[in-house]
Formats: structure tokens, C-alpha cells, sequence
């Protein structure tokens, strides 16, 4: 795992050796063992790396690495786990010459050999790179297929620039691109900004799946997506897999096994992040039943029974025989992170589980340099029990016409709020005895709105992904920007699998996969994901519904394929967040910071938000008359990551 960064300096008058300096500088926290820096100064582009060494942890292995010809100059982040077949397949092809056997080697000998578009095809692994063709003057981003591995472009003062974190752009001289008014309503809406977006103005990322092109003026010339995600869900509707019941649970653990096993190749030591969750119970006995010794795991505890998975993780850990390290912290070492956020994630990120994941990995890497985790097993299995939730409601909605639901969902929306308290009030007994809800305001707007909604796929992103439904309405001056979520749809007859896609291309890449990244990498930790090997995501994507969620049980085919290493007695529980009190803590221990960035004065003098909405919703939240934690933190978060720039 590594840092890289790199420009094209085509009409400015900066020093480029001293600006990748600068740049790679900020990335040490992803490379901590050694830093390299290739530049052709009559062209005007540099290419900068900081190492954190894997595989081949020698000098042979050191970035930027030039091709055998010396056409390509690339710069690697990731791991290529199937790089050995790789490299057989280009010995048979007469490729002799090596220095040494690291990834990045036979990466550059690939796509010097097949080039770039087919080598990615060809490759199983988590990367983001960038290679300089010097024959055609051209640079190439890539980045994997599901989006493991970050890589943001984009230009400022007549410099084009590229980096593993946004904070490689602070280094261009004078730069002062805006915040993006638009991405911050899109923040407001998903608690991450999703790509291609960021939240500077001009400055993007690169999608999950795709290689971006660009001439030495570093103008766009072409964008390929060499893998396609949609492809394979409608391939894997097309092609269910037809064998019954023990076969698939075998063929689940074949398939998975062998992606484990790829994964487990290091030259450092290597563990593994353990919740006692199905997932990552899954990836460790795996991991434990390939190996000779007890490998390490890692989990933390929390004083609060409530968030708290370590007992569970111990007694999985002890039944399968790993070498198990879980510390319990108390709300102030989970509250001493918080100042840190802003600087460990770059750019603003509000999923508050960014707290308890930093914490697991400041613990993991105390220990080992890798960690597997069981991350994407919940969207490629069915394991958020919102997806039976929503599926069951939009049942009972769309039963309903049309004409009708957007009439009530009107009238709703149109009664004033007093009124409504009032009838809430006066029903409510009936309604909770009725149909065993808490009936609020907040919930009858909520599902008001959702009533109004035309399709599955605008009930379930606005119902259940969003946080908020108007953010251009909290953010002065923005407009609406379409992202994954609006522009894919999929068709399978079976609601949840739709959802389950929905996740896949929007809140995996956005959320799950950029805050294991950002924490893993401030303690200069490599997390590998198994789960989403490709043939794992091809063979989850083929099976047939049933084997996912089967009797209303979440994940039925991953956990009768671990019962044959854990018993059910250990697992069979219900599903914990990796969370941390918010709530609470914003009433309490967090009340005077959050009070100090959600000032009036400071709210008007910055001109991001309209005080008078976060003013009233701070209030609501802090009488306990509301729970308004998930849309304050987007907004703390924010003002957080402004105050550090």
C-alpha cells in the first residue's frame, strides 16, 4: 500500500521537483518506508511515491519504476494478488528479464507487453495507479472495480495534478479552488461525496472501474470503463447458478477460500479485523484454516453494552484458535479522535463508525502491516435488514394507486406542523397499538414523502439511503448533481437484489470502502477486502435469491457455509452497527464543540449553510424533542474539515 501523486506542469512556472517533493510529503502517512520522485523537467510532468513496503520489501521494489524499454513510468498504489500468474503468463510470452518480484514489476512489464486496457482486465486486485507513456506523451489513471483504492485529478493554476488524497492539491502553488457548493449538498445528502465528484471545484475522482486518459496539457482525451458492474448483475441474472443447497454452500467456500488465499500473501505480518459478525468471522476462519499459525486478530470494545461486539469476537476468535488482541475504550478515547477526523479523512466524511474503525486499526497495526477484513459481504449477500424493510414496504405502498399515494403524501406535507403534532397526538394510541410503531412527526413526514415517490428505486434511495431529502434547501446556492445512485438502474423482479446493487455501486465505494481506507492508511495499515475478489462478486451476483435472504434470515448462504467452521450458537444474533453513541454524546461531552462550529455568527460569516435551518435543528436535537444526530454530524464534520484548511 502506498501514496502516490504526480502533475503536468504545462503553463506555470513552479518548480516541479519541489512541488512532488511537497506533495509526496503529505503522504507519508501511506508510505512511511521510502519516497521516490521521476520527473522529465523538459515536459513539464513528475511522478511522486511513497512506499509502504508489502511484497518484495527491497529496493527492487521502490516507485516510480520504469518499464524494461523505458516507455512507461508508473507509480502504484494497491495490491495485484494474482501478479504471479500474471507474470507466468508473460514469461511464456518471452518476458525473462526480472529484478525482482514485486507486483509493481510485472504490473509494468503487463502493460508494457498487452497494454493498459487489457492488462486491467486481467487483474485481481485493489490499485490505483497512474503510468506515463513516453512515446505518445499521455498519462493514464486507473483505479479497481469496486472502488478500493482512491485516486483524485484535477487542475488548478495551470496545473494538473493527480493524488491518493485530495490534500496533495494544497501543495500547487497558490492554489484556491472553491468548495464545491453543489458537492457539499450532495455530502448533505449521502455523508461522503461519491465520485466522480470531490469537494473542490475542478477537482474529481476517478470512478471504481475505469481509466481516464490525458495529453501532456492535461486535457481529458478518453475515459474507458474497463469493468462494469451492471454488466455483471444482468449477466448474473441471465445465468443463475442451478445447483441446490450444500453444492452452493461448497462452491461459496471454494470460491472464497481461494480468494483468501490470495490475499494472504505478504512479506510483513499479516492479521485480520474480527466484529464476531458472520463476515468477518468468515474471511478469519478461513484465513486460520490455511494457515500453520495462529493468525492475529483484532476488535475493540466499548464500555457501552450497547455498541459493544467484543465478547462476541473472543469467543469466535477462542473456537477457532486465532491469536486474538481486542481493547476496550471508553467514550474519551473514542471522543479524543474526533479533532483528528478532519486530517485523517481529507475531506469531509460523516459516518461516525469512522471512529470505532480508526480505533481497530490505531490496535491492529501495533501488531501487523496487513489486515483482512469482511467488508462488502452485506452487499453482496443481503445483510442490511433494511433490505427486507424497504422490500416489505414498498409491497404495501405500491399497492396503493399512484394518484392517490401523491394526493395523501401532498396533504401531508402541506397540513401545518402544529396541526399535525396535534393529530398525532390524538391517534397516536391507536396507530402504535395498530401497527406497533412510534408514530412521530418525524416519521409520519418521512413516510409521507415515500408515499410520493414513483418507483422501488426512488422509495429505497430516498428512504433509506439519504439523509437528507433537501440539501440544495441547507446549502446557499447549490444545485442538484446526479452520482451513480441516479444514473444506474437495474431490473432484477426481486426488490432487495435491486437494492443490494443500489449499495454496491453508491454506498460500498462512497462510504464503507473510504473510511476503511482513510483510517486503515493514517496508521500506515494495508486492508485487503476478500469479498470483493472478482470471481467472489461474479459467483454472489449468479445466485439466485433465495440463498441470500431465505425465511426472512439475512445472509443464509454465507452462514451455512461458516457453520461448518463456527457454531450457530456463536453467530445467530442480531445484527450490531459499528457505532458509537451520537446521539448522546452531542447532548453531552460533545455539546461545546459543536455549539462553537454551529454558531450563528460563524454559520452567516462562512455563507455555506442557512443558519436559521441548522439553528433550529441543533435546538430540536438538544431538547431531545428531535433526533437530528446524523444530519448534525454531516454538518459538524463539515465545519470541522473547514476550520483545518
Amino acid at each position: 500500500m502506498c501514496g502516490i501523486a504526480g502533475l503536468i506542469n504545462y503553463h506555470s512556472s513552479i518548480k516541479v521537483q519541489d512541488t512532488l517533493a511537497e506533495m509526496a510529503q503529505t503522504l507519508q502517512h501511506r508510505g512511511p518506508d521510502s519516497e521516490g520522485i521521476w520527473s522529465d523537467e523538459a515536459i513539464g510532468v513528475g511522478l511522486a511515491h511513497t512506499r509502504l513496503a508489502i511484497i518484495d520489501v527491497s529496493a527492487t521494489g521502490s516507485q516510480p519504476m520504469t518499464s524494461k524499454s523505458g516507455r512507461y513510468v508508473i507509480v502504484f498504489n494497491g495490491e495485484i494478488y494474482n501478479h504471479r500468474t500474471i507474470r507466468r503468463e508473460l514469461e511464456a510470452q518471452g518476458e525473462r528479464h526480472w529484478i525482482g518480484h514485486s507486483d509493481t514489476e510485472t504490473l509494468v512489464a503487463a502493460i508494457e507487453q498487452w497494454g493498459c486496457n487489457e492488462t486491467l482486465k486481467k487483474l485481481i486486485g485493489m490499485f490505483a495507479f497512474a503510468v506515463w507513456d513516453r512515446d505518445s506523451k499521455t498519462l493514464k489513471l486507473a483505479r479497481d472495480r469496486a472502488g478500493e483504492k482512491p485516486l483524485y485529478y484535477g487542475r488548478s493554476n495551470s496545473v494538473f495534478f493527480f493524488g491518493s488524497e485530495l490534500r496533495v492539491a494544497k501543495k500547487i502553488p497558490d492554489f484556491k479552488n472553491k468548495v464545491s457548493r453543489d458537492a457539499l449538498a450532495l455530502y448533505l445528502k449521502y455523508s461522503a461525496i461519491p465520485a466522480p465528484y470531490s469537494i473542490y471545484e475542478d477537482i474529481f475522482k476517478v470512478e471504481p472501474g475505469c481509466v481516464v486518459t490525458f495529453d501532456a496539457h492535461g486535457q481529458k482525451i478518453d475515459q474507458v470503463k474497463y469493468w462494469s458492474f451492471q454488466e455483471v448483475f444482468q449477466a448474473g441474472l441471465h445465468n443463475r447458478y442451478k445447483g441446490g443447497p450444500e453444492e452452493v454452500v461448497a462452491d461459496l467456500t471454494s470460491v472464497l477460500s481461494e480468494a483468501v488465499a490470495l490475499q494472504m500473501e505478504s512479506d510483513v505480518p499479516l492479521g485480520a479485523f474480527l466484529s464476531g459478525g458472520v463476515d468477518s468471522s468468515m474471511i478469519v476462519a478461513l484465513m486460520q484454516s490455511q494457515s500453520a499459525q495462529a493468525i492475529s486478530t483484532f476488535s475493540i470494545g466499548f464500555e457501552d453494552a450497547a455498541f459493544n461486539e467484543a465478547e462476541y469476537a473472543r469467543d469466535v476468535a477462542k473456537h477457532i484458535g486465532t491469536n486474538h488482541h481486542d481493547m476496550y475504550v471508553s467514550g474519551s478515547d473514542a471522543l479524543d479522535v474526533i479533532p483528528n477526523l478532519p486530517s485523517i479523512y481529507d475531506e469531509p466524511f460523516a459516518d461516525s463508525s469512522q471512529i470505532p474503525t480508526y480505533l481497530v486499526s490505531k490496535i491492529a497495526k501495533e501488531r501487523v502491516t496487513v489486515s483482512l477484513s469482511g467488508d462488502a459481504g452485506d452487499e453482496l449477500f443481503g445483510g442490511y435488514t433494511r433490505y427486507q424493510n424497504a422490500a416489505n414496504a414498498w409491497n404495501r405502498v405500491n399497492k396503493i394507486p399512484a394518484p392517490v399515494r401523491s394526493l395523501v403524501s401532498w396533504s401531508i406535507q402541506a397540513t401545518p406542523v402544529k396541526l399535525l403534532d396535534k393529530s398525532i397526538s390524538v391517534f397516536g394510541g391507536v396507530i402504535n397499538k395498530k401497527f406497533s410503531m412510534n408514530m412521530t412527526y418525524d416519521r409520519l413526514l418521512k413516510a409521507s414523502k415515500l408515499l410520493g415517490k414513483p418507483n422501488q428505486k426512488e422509495f429505497y434511495q430516498h428512504g433509506f439511503l439519504s439523509h437528507n431529502d433537501d440539501p440544495c434547501n441547507w446549502v446557499l446556492g447549490a444545485k442538484h448533481l446526479t452520482s451513480a445512485i441516479d444514473k444506474n438502474d437495474f431490473n432484477s423482479r426481486v426488490p432487495f437484489e435491486n437494492m443490494m446493487a443500489l449499495d454496491f455501486m453508491h454506498y460500498l465505494p462512497t462510504d464503507i470502502l473510504t473510511k476503511v481506507d482513510r483510517a486503515a492508511m493514517a496508521v500506515s495499515l494495508e486492508a485487503r477486502v476478500p469479498f470483493l475478489d472478482q470471481r467472489v462478486i461474479d459467483f454472489a451476483c449468479s445466485l439466485p435469491p433465495e440463498y441470500k435472504i431465505r425465511d426472512g434470515k439475512t445472509k443464509w448462504i454465507l452462514k451455512q457455509a461458516l457453520y461448518q467452521f463456527v457454531p450457530e450458537s456463536l453467530i445467530e444474533r442480531p445484527k450490531m452497527g459499528f457505532g458509537v453513541p451520537l446521539a448522546e454524546w452531542l447532548r453531552g461531552p460533545l455539546r461545546e464543540w459543536a455549539e462553537s462550529l454551529l454558531d450563528e455568527k460563524k454559520l452567516i460569516d462562512e455563507g455555506f449553510f442557512d443558519p436559521n435551518i441548522i439553528r433550529k435543528k441543533w435546538h430540536e436535537h438538544l431538547s431531545g424533542e428531535r433526533n437530528w444526530q446524523t444530519q448534525l454530524w454531516d454538518i459538524l464534520m463539515f465545519q470541522a474539515w473547514l476550520d483545518a484548511q
